[in-house]
């Protein structure tokens, strides 16, 4: 079951979801045309995947046949889930729309009991694709986005963090991939339509070379997830902050938070704590990255070379930091005798951004990417320099 090389072979064995989670506690098995929720929800396409759900479009008779995401999360984790409590929390101290406040908009939850257990199902407004898809598609055509999307996009992904912030939670995940646009014409438009803009969907069925039947746990066949071939809507649409799995209460932070590596924030490296402002230095990273259309640090498996990148980007390590950095690489010892006249930052702003209309950005990474949490500005004093296009700190 968790190996690939005994089925036919072909690539949708190896870029897309991981057979080995087609488990009893895993992933729910979806076929195209499958229905959920008493026929109210038919699935057309595979949006995406992680390691604990996979999101499907699927079609909502009872809303006008609006397209909607349709979020199956593994059976294991819905038993302790905190996506959908998180949000119902969020929307009630909010005390409104999520979408109003650049969050991913929730629409309908229900439980489906499938082969492999009992999964939590959660249905949000249909996005597009996501931040880190179409930055990648900029920085491969040695492209950037234009100042007023970058302002744009900064602006809105602030005022969610502040929505959240002010709500007494932290989100834990800010990440290009948990940023998409909306897609807000894409609502209602026929299937046809859809297809054209985010491509055909395209599966290949799964058979054992033995001949063997497949195991109840596992789909029929991999669907490959959509690509959004023609998408062309970064300019006109908004952003939405999603996936509130790692999402939490002020105060009743988690022992620890699924991060990618080069999207590590420094305290949970150098210290045992973090807080909501974990939020804050994804922030400074994310809208570095609408700028330069790439993350600003590497990860290759090791801290030391991550924090290598970190020190001097806006600022020195702190002192308190200096002997656990030690003991992570005796061999940085010359770079904390360093002493930076300009930061990196400031350097790459020097050497590449020459619009006047992004400088109050530099001012806003420089605040929120800082080492220590408490040095770093929070949403609403980034938010108020960027609307006052104030470039000092």
């Amino acid at each position: 079951m968790d190996d690939p090389s005994v089925y036919h072979q072909h690539n949708l064995l190896y870029t897309e979801e991981r057979l080995s989670r087609y488990r009893p506690g895993g992933y729910h098995p979806v076929c195209l045309g499958d229905t959920f929720k008493n026929d109210r929800y038919t699935v057309y396409h595979k949006l995406g995947w992680g390691g604990y759900s996979t999101v499907w479009l699927a079609n909502d008779r009872e809303r006008r046949a609006q397209w909607v995401a349709l979020k199956i999360i593994t059976a294991d984790s819905s038993l302790n889930s905190r996506e959908l409590d998180n949000l119902r929390l969020l929307e009630e101290r909010l005390r409104g729309s999520l979408s109003s406040n650049y969050i991913v908009q929730l629409l309908d939850s229900f439980i489906h009991q499938g082969p492999n257990g009992a999964h939590q199902c959660l249905v949000f407004e249909l996005l597009g694709p996501s931040v880190n898809r179409v930055l990648s598609d900029y920085n491969h055509f040695g492209d950037t986005l234009e100042a007023e999307d970058i302002l744009r996009m900064s602006e809105q992904l602030l005022q969610a963090i502040q929505s959240i912030h002010n709500a007494g939670m932290g989100h834990g995940d800010i990440s290009g991939g948990n940023v998409a646009f909306t897609c807000s014409r894409l609502s209602h438009i026929a299937k046809e339509e859809l297809f054209k803009i985010i491509g055909m969907p395209e599966s290949e069925d799964l058979a054992r070379l033995d001949g063997r039947p497949l195991d109840k746990s596992l789909p029929k066949y991999l669907v490959k997830a959509a690509e959004w071939v023609d998408w062309v809507d970064e300019d006109e649409e908004d952003i939405r902050i999603l996936d509130f799995g790692e999402a939490f209460l002020q105060g009743n932070e988690p022992g620890k938070l699924a991060q990618p590596g080069q999207l590590r924030a420094p305290e949970t490296i150098f210290t045992e704590h973090f807080d909501y402002r974990v939020d804050l230095w994804r922030a400074g990273i994310m809208i570095y990255s609408f700028i330069f259309t790439s993350y600003p640090f590497q990860y290759l498996g090791d801290d030391d070379f991550l924090v290598a990148q970190m020190i001097g980007f806006v600022e020195e390590l702190p002192e308190d930091w200096h002997p656990q950095w030690m003991r992570l690489n005796s061999k940085r010892e010359l770079i904390l005798e360093e002493t930076f006249q300009i930061s990196k930052l400031e350097r790459r702003f020097k050497e590449r951004v020459h619009d006047p209309e992004l400088a109050p950005l530099f001012t806003i990474i420089r605040g929120l990417v800082r080492f220590l949490p408490s040095s770093r500005m929070n949403a609403s004093e980034a938010l108020g320099l960027l609307r006052s296009g104030q470039t000092t700190s």
